[in-house]
């Protein structure tokens, strides 16, 4: 389920260290019926893949 997760942050041009972070960060106080707003290409923007390289 992890890889899932990366590889479709990837997919979506979203770092997935950042992606997680956010998610990790947010989920504890999310309600469970809109966890679907936590989907990479939902999600407001966080550092693209090319960013986290540098």
């Amino acid at each position: 389920m992890t890889y899932s997760l990366i590889e479709t942050a990837r997919l979506n041009e979203v770092g997935p260290y950042a992606y997680l972070r956010v998610v990790f960060e947010r989920i504890a106080d999310h309600p469970i019926n809109r966890i679907d707003e936590l989907l990479p290409w939902r999600l407001m923007p966080v550092a693209p893949i090319e960013q986290q390289a540098a």
